[in-house]
């Protein structure tokens, strides 16, 4: 994964230092900073598509640890143009910033034609210095705004999702003397006077299982904004050694809804470069069947590869029970092993596959489906053992091309499990060169939630079964409707399970129950993410597969939905409303999914992003509905039909007017 060694100017990103003043910034943005010796003290924020500025009057550098630091001694500056196989080509302004007890390093990263700024900061403690700080005196930024007349709004986000079904929460606030404690991993502000607004990402876990939170994410008040909690306590950093802690993405955007959402996803984004080949899937989990892993072995996984080929999934991934190491969650009381493991763990399991990997690998290239795998780095020591469990993942990639590989069993009670975790997946990208993919599961315990560790892939998101009535399909929908609206729609692996299984843990009449509700229209709810099929495939009934050419429609333009901005639309799922999605592939055409859900409303009006007054011709890819143009109107409205509950419609959209 060796940079590419492009010119800054192509990039059209710069970072210059001139008269005491250093600014960084694209075509998007300018941002400029006091030096200071490196203390930085912000004083411009520019949004140049529309010269407008707002002058920042900090007293004291951005970032602030209370008094520990001590006073500003040295800074020194860097840049250069990073580019790999996991990361988007971007300008790196490294800022190192001496102070009497210790020192702090803020990368900047600059993307071209983006206009947030993302910021990765470390800590060196100075060797044989006692350091004391509390949470709240880690100060990531602080950005003294001019005016009094601040709105905000601040998006907290839950993981865990075994235990928590409401995965998003806004909360407002005007800006007040006093100021306002609000949590979350996105700020929003918009100033009343005026069309200027700014954003704030904080790049760590969820608010709730952050390390030695403060309480807090953000304050603010009449004198500005401050972004607080860095993750890390004096014990964690030895001294003479850089650690990395939470960081902050900052920058502007248009005060409108769709602007704002827009401008975030433009960062998001360039997180992790698009690799269609690589980061498409629609993947076959057969562990939402809770037969665990009893009936894993060669021959059933032959048939599950066949059920792939028959439904059109792509991918099939193998979960716990594969190895010859069984865990506490096998269907053998036997299984023992959770969170130490040995090398010797990780071979296939001798009874289960007599002959290895290799002939069910085969079989499923054979019919043009990709295996993955379940792996449980060991947890004991805080992932002590990081470097020979990545070392056995890139092996089971290079010897079977297997490069999916879910990541379960993640716990993070501290710092140092952080940095080893970091380690591992780091490893992993280097020695497969980006071409693995980790599934990182969100379901239990402190992982890293949906603005963490994003570079290596996508979010395992749920597990939901039938068996105890804990999935509905308008749930799950739900999920997403309200995620994607902050976080790439394509970043989360969304489940569909076998309705036909369980009916009777329902109530007979209950409409919501999965069993009453047509299997292509269950599919349907994922389209717009990563689809994930948690079921057993050679368990299905014959009628199951009727949806296959929904698939197939769906499987040609997957990666063209995907490259585009992805925002819901329509009411919030309830399993009565109308609801959908909107992927703006660009000014002229995107994709609209429209979901009728159960209800006796056969028409709806739904507003749509960015095309008020405009007309479209929307062609009808599957599901229910016809083609049809119409002249959305200047509010950005538009009426749809669909003929009964419970169904659904996908169009691909033009701009002709």
């Amino acid at each position: 994964m060796r940079a590419k060694l492009r010119a800054a100017s192509d990039l059209k990103c710069y970072a210059t230092l001139d008269n005491n003043v250093l600014a960084i910034g694209n075509t998007r943005i300018r941002r400029e900073f006091e030096w200071n010796k490196g203390d930085l003290k912000t004083i411009l924020l520019l949004d140049k598509t529309k010269d407008a500025g707002l002058v920042i009057r900090n007293r004291r550098g951005d970032t602030w640890l209370g008094k520990t630091a001590g006073k500003v001694r040295s800074g020194q500056w860097t840049k250069k143009v990073v580019e790999n196989a996991l990361v988007n080509s971007h300008l790196q302004v490294e800022v190192t910033t001496g102070y009497e007890h210790l020192d702090v390093r803020r990368v900047f990263r600059i993307y071209p034609d983006c206009a947030i700024i993302g910021c990765d900061y470390y800590l060196r403690a100075h060797q044989g210095d006692s350091v004391k700080f509390e949470p709240r005196d880690t100060v990531l930024q602080m950005l003294r705004l001019p005016g009094a007349h601040w709105r905000y709004r601040a998006v907290e986000f839950f993981d865990r999702t075994d235990r928590i079904n409401n995965l998003v929460r806004e909360t407002s606030a005007l800006a007040y003397v006093a100021g306002a404690e609000l949590r979350g991993n996105i700020l929003f502000g918009k100033r009343a006077l005026g069309d200027t607004a700014i954003v704030m990402i904080k790049e760590a876990p969820c608010s709730f299982t952050q390390l030695h939170y403060p309480g807090y994410d953000f304050n603010v008040s009449t004198r500005g904004v401050q972004a607080v909690g860095m993750g890390v306590s004096p014990g964690d950093l030895p001294g003479g050694k850089w650690v990395r802690v939470y960081g902050l993405a900052t920058g502007v955007c248009p005060g409108s809804e769709t602007g704002f959402l827009k401008t975030l996803r433009t960062y998001q984004k360039r997180l992790r470069r698009y690799v269609p080949r690589r980061d498409e899937t629609i993947m076959m989990n057969t562990w939402g069947d809770r037969n665990r892993d009893a009936r894993i072995g060669e021959e059933f996984v032959n048939r599950e590869v066949d059920a792939c080929a028959r439904l059109g999934v792509t991918h099939l991934q193998i979960d716990d029970g594969w190895q010859q190491g069984l865990s506490v969650n096998s269907s053998q009381s036997r299984g023992k092993l959770w969170d130490q493991w040995e090398e010797a763990n990780w071979q296939p399991h001798a009874r289960r596959f007599p002959r290895g990997l290799a002939p069910v690998v085969k079989h499923a290239k054979d019919r043009g489906v990709s295996l993955g795998l379940w792996f449980h780095p060991s947890n004991a020591d805080n992932y002590a053992h990081w470097r020979r469990d990545a070392g056995i993942v890139t092996n089971l990639y290079r010897k079977f091309g297997i490069r999916y590989f879910k990541i379960d069993g993640i716990k993070l009670p501290n710092k140092q499990s952080e940095i080893n975790l970091r380690r591992f997946f780091d490893q992993i990208a280097q020695d497969s060169r980006g071409q693995i993919v980790i599934n990182l599961d969100a379901t239990a315990d402190n992982r890293t939630g949906y603005h963490y560790f994003y570079e290596y892939g996508n979010i395992f998101l749920e597990n939901r079964y039938t068996d105890f009535g804990r999935y509905y399909p308008y749930w799950t929908l739900r999920n997403l409707w309200m995620l994607s609206k902050y976080v790439p729609a394509e970043k989360l692996q969304i489940e569909f399970l076998n309705k036909w299984r369980n009916a009777e843990k329902y109530a007979k009449d209950d409409p919501l129950a999965p069993a009453r509700v047509p299997f292509g229209y269950i599919f349907a709810t994922t389209m717009f993410a990563q689809p994930l099929a948690w079921f057993e495939g050679s368990g299905l009934p014959k009628e199951a597969f009727r949806i296959a050419p929904v698939i197939e429609t769906y499987r040609r333009h997957q990666g063209r939905i995907h490259q585009g901005t992805i925002l819901p639309i329509g009411s919030e799922p309830d399993g009565t409303s109308w609801s959908g999605f909107q992927s703006l592939v660009n000014g002229k055409e995107g994709y609209l999914l429209i979901f009728r859900e159960y209800n006796q409303t056969g028409n709806a009006e739904m507003k749509l992003h960015d095309l008020a007054g405009r007309k479209i011709e929307c062609k009808h890819l599957c599901g229910q509905g016809k083609d049809f143009s119409v002249r959305i109107d200047a509010d950005g409205r538009v009426t749809f039909s669909l003929s009964a509950p419970h169904s659904f419609g996908l169009y691909r959209y033009k701009v002709t007017g």
